[in-house]
């Protein structure tokens, strides 16, 4: 295959992704005349089939429906799942390219987009979600093409239409292609497809595999496996910080919850803490360590509701999104993210001592730099341009939708929305209604934004990391593989996240947060 510059690379990229959005919108707006539909569900309206096509496109699977009464079979297994083995191989490719440019010598090309594509499924996406998928069958995930079957309750008196469908096959790739996008709405909370403990354990695990997995293979590309270690330290230290004060803030429970006379503490019958909108298979505890897990990668996909989860333990998942969830962060996209944090580390670090920074061998110049910033101030244009914009605008307020819940927990919603569009993971504060003509046409560009603007600086970086020469390391130059690169890549990702999210993180959760404080001293 030829070799291509970055630029040719994008545009192969783009061209993928544009030929099978069109695809999916036609199948899903046509479903009610193809096959695989046995419930006769209709067609899907054009602004929802175009805010699903760009959500499953860009790997985000926002979903403003509900999937058990909207897609047929053909649209789920088709036109959605396609995309869940294409977009995560497009997160693959992108990281791939970039690590090849860091470790060439002096190259005019980053790769072949299409190789790249095809291997990233063929070799890895594609055997793992299947051994994925037989385990999760075994474990009474659902996998039928028969109708939607009625059950009948023991005195006989109800009738209950059970949804089904192959989605076993779907929830593997959902997981492991850091996807998220069920065929249910309670999504990974429903026993049909997260049905025990074992398939809770293993769904965290999918999630979590290929982005760690990719931070080694990145170290062992560049001949020197600590330089990956060193990024996947940073990694799971975020993480794991995430986890831990969800955890904490969900067990301890919720002031409000107590004062409404709910028995919030631990005892033999109950795991306590705040339990609403959680399963009590998981319990409050394990529901925060899902969420932080799903919202530190771009999965997205819940066990739990965000929108029921105290402002703590909501603030948690919000900000490993908006930090551009490189805890471990999605497939490949969270690799590329992080490495977009180290051209920035090496900058602050080279102007600390007054020498040009290098990174594995090749100068950091002002190009570089500029890329970098402006693929992460992408991200935040969008999140807090469409927050304000749907906040204040009076077409967005118009409409029945947007936030169900007034003051701080609305703009949340609002927040949370554009966070995890923006940062394609697809969670949400589900108190928005975002089935509008307003927010599936404002959430789809945000999707397109967070997903393909960003990349054209990230593979310009690319292009021009290839092309520079390999430098020997000088008395002044950081090791990028030990502990002080790692401290200092975590502190250059908290404080460009406190300077860009903090002050409307301020009018969110943390001022919720105030005020459920002061509700409590009150009584």
């Amino acid at each position: 295959a030829t070799e291509q510059t970055w630029k040719g690379f994008l545009v192969a990229m783009l061209a993928v992704q544009f030929v099978s959005l069109i695809f999916t919108y036609l199948i899903l707006r046509y479903q009610d005349h193809l096959p695989l539909n046995p419930m006769n569900l209709p067609g899907v309206p054009a602004d929802l089939a175009f805010n699903t096509a760009v959500s499953f496109t860009t790997n985000t699977n926002w979903q403003n429906y509900t999937g058990e009464q909207t897609m047929s079979y053909l649209s789920q297994m088709v036109a959605l799942v396609i995309h869940n083995f294409v977009s995560a191989a497009t997160g693959f490719a992108l990281a791939i390219a970039l690590v090849r440019a860091m470790s060439s010598r002096r190259m005019s090309t980053v790769g072949n987009f299409y190789v790249d594509l095809t291997r990233s499924i063929l070799y890895v996406l594609l055997p793992m979600s299947l051994v994925a998928a037989v385990f999760l069958a075994s474990q009474g995930v659902i996998q039928s093409l028969a109708a939607y079957p009625i059950a009948h309750t023991l005195d006989g008196g109800v009738q209950q239409l059970l949804a089904v469908g192959p989605f076993a096959s779907q929830e593997a790739i959902k997981e492991l292609g850091n996807n998220g996008g069920g065929p249910f709405n309670a999504n990974s909370a429903h026993p049909f497809e997260n049905p025990n403990a074992f398939t809770n354990e293993l769904e965290v695990f999918l999630l979590l595999v290929l982005p760690f997995a990719l931070v080694v293979m990145f170290g062992r590309w560049v001949g020197n496996v600590k330089q990956g270690l060193a990024i996947a330290v940073a990694m799971a230290i975020i993480l794991v910080t995430g986890i831990g004060v969800a955890m904490a803030a969900e067990q301890i429970g919720n002031p409000a919850l107590t004062q409404a006379g709910a028995n919030q503490s631990a005892t033999s019958t109950q795991s306590g803490g705040n339990m609403e909108g959680k399963s009590v298979m998981n319990g409050a505890g394990y529901s925060a360590f899902f969420a932080a897990s799903t919202t530190g990668t771009s999965t997205g996909s819940v066990d739990s509701s965000h929108d029921s989860f105290t402002p703590v333990g909501g603030l948690v998942p919000l900000v490993l999104i908006q930090l551009g969830e490189i805890a471990p962060g999605g497939v490949g996209a969270g690799l590329y993210f992080m490495l977009v944090f180290a051209v920035l580390s090496v900058f602050i670090a080279g102007l600390m001592v007054g020498r040009t920074p290098e990174y594995l061998g090749k100068k950091i110049e002002s190009k570089e730099v500029r890329l970098a910033a402006l693929a992460i101030l992408i991200d935040v244009v969008s999140i807090l341009g469409f927050t304000a914009l749907s906040a204040v605008w009076s077409l967005a307020k118009s409409q029945a939708g947007g936030p169900l819940n007034p003051g701080a927990h609305g703009f949340s919603e609002i927040l949370y929305a554009f966070s995890s569009t923006t940062g394609n993971n697809g969670s949400a504060f589900a108190g928005l209604s975002g089935n509008t003509h307003y927010y599936n046409i404002t959430l789809g560009i945000a999707m397109w934004l967070g997903r393909y603007l960003e990349v054209i600086p990230i593979l310009a970086l690319a292009g021009s990391l290839a092309g520079k020469k390999v430098v020997p390391a000088g008395a002044g130059t950081l090791p990028t593989d030990s502990k002080l690169f790692t401290a200092l890549l975590i502190g250059v990702i908290a404080i460009v996240g406190a300077l860009t999210f903090f002050p409307a993180l301020a009018l969110g959760p943390i001022l919720e947060q105030l005020q459920l404080a002061a509700g409590q001293l009150a009584h």
